[in-house]
């Protein structure tokens, strides 16, 4: 029997366990996102109506570091919130360009209704601290409202969108309120990148469990993480998460798995939006801080996750070769994967069939990874906004996600 007759059985089971697994979570998927609130699709007479006061509803955080080309249009579109009491505080941390100027000059242009606009330049970055976490503190330190919305500074919101998810957190229960940002594109390949990243990354933290709280599911979004002020000072303030590059992720942890409150992740398409990544490849640097962080600085998880993800692009191409059960067990997975594509056709619009490109686009965020980590240990730390944070320190100080 020569090595081609032993192989090929091999790479056929291999190719149908990767199907049927596909197909099992993508059924999951189905039915699941379908449960996932809509922010858009509120019966508004079953969410009450935020209480009419004088003091602010919620204050926004928005920490921003050489934003000079978006932070203008998102406190504007803060400022334009309808139907809340919005306290914004924006935070020029070390910024190189003009962003501090043109937060003034938006501060200078908003003192008409509601929502109130207060900027502070921050000049110095205290020893065991990054960047973001130290301003998000700044923020923390002069918020007055009940509720705390942190997000970035390339961030454009609705005029709705700080309503509907108050009344949503609210009438629900939720501390810690996550509604899922709309991530803009540019080009096919690219759409077809962030949706193999989504439907991946469901393998990790499924939508619609991270409110179960026996599910090991956690999660957290930089746009929009919407918290309750007495959440935030009962996990230990940002301290706690003072040297965390995915801060947003870790905060979740800190919600569901520590404090062991109630964490919900909604859509809202359109209600919060970003222009996230620019062509196929500009999810190469949107990782390269984050992709080794995610993975705790583990050079094993990161080896393993991307050695897997080589596989899913791989095995069932060659399984094509392998005769008719190989190309039946392509076909299943990727129909499988199309599926997972439809189920989160309200979270990104990516159309179910980009999922023909899932080999090149899973090999991109493969190389994403190991090039995530082998930057980081090459330059001896993360690079982020022009500082370098040791990497020895950032181990220390993580927090370590265990499954609780």
């Amino acid at each position: 029997m020569t090595p081609t007759e032993v192989l090929r059985p091999a790479l056929i089971i291999l190719a149908w366990l990767m199907a049927l697994s596909w197909l099992q979570r993508s059924v999951m998927a189905l039915r699941g996102m379908a449960s996932v609130l809509d922010l858009t699709a509120l019966d508004e007479h079953e969410f009450p109506a935020l209480p009419e006061s004088h003091s602010p509803d919620v204050t926004v955080i928005v920490p921003a570091c050489d934003e000079y080309d978006s932070i203008q249009t998102t406190l504007e579109s803060l400022l334009r919130s309808e139907a809340v009491h919005a306290q914004i505080i924006a935070i020029d941390d070390r910024s190189k360009d003009r962003t501090g100027e043109l937060m003034d000059a938006v501060a200078s242009r908003s003192n008409k209704g509601t929502n109130t606009l207060e900027v502070i330049h921050n000049r110095e970055l205290p020893e065991g601290w990054l960047g973001k976490p130290h301003a998000l503190a700044l923020g923390v330190v002069r918020a007055r409202a009940p509720w705390l919305l942190f997000t970035d500074g390339d961030v454009t919101f609705a005029p709705r969108a700080l309503e509907l998810a108050l009344r949503a957190a609210t009438k629900t229960g939720a501390d810690h309120f996550v509604v899922v940002p709309t991530l803009t594109h540019e080009g096919v390949l690219a759409a077809a990148v962030q949706g193999s990243l989504q439907v991946l990354g469901q393998w990790a933290a499924r939508m619609w469990k991270v409110q179960d709280p026996n599910a090991k599911d956690f999660f957290g979004v930089g746009g929009f993480n919407l918290l309750r002020a007495d959440t935030v000072e009962a996990f230990g303030g940002m301290e706690r998460l003072r040297m965390e590059i995915v801060e947003d992720v870790s905060l979740g942890w800190l919600v569901k798995k520590e404090l062991r409150r109630k964490s919900m992740m909604v859509l809202g398409p359109g209600l919060a939006k970003i222009a996230w990544m620019q062509g196929p490849f500009g999810i190469v640097r949107l990782l390269e801080k984050n992709a080794f962080a995610g993975n705790r600085y583990s050079i094993g998880i990161t080896v393993v996750a991307s050695g897997l993800l080589v596989l899913q692009a791989v095995v069932p191409l060659l399984a094509l070769a392998a005769g008719p059960w190989g190309v039946c067990a392509c076909i299943a997975l990727y129909s499988s994967v199309a599926m997972s594509f439809h189920a989160n056709r309200k979270l990104n619009g990516v159309s179910p069939q980009l999922a023909i490109l899932y080999a090149p686009t899973t090999l991109i965020l493969a190389w994403s990874f190991m090039r995530s980590m082998f930057l980081t240990i090459k330059r001896g730390g993360v690079i982020w906004r022009g500082t370098l944070y040791p990497l020895a320190e950032l181990r220390r100080a993580m927090i370590p996600w265990r499954i609780r």
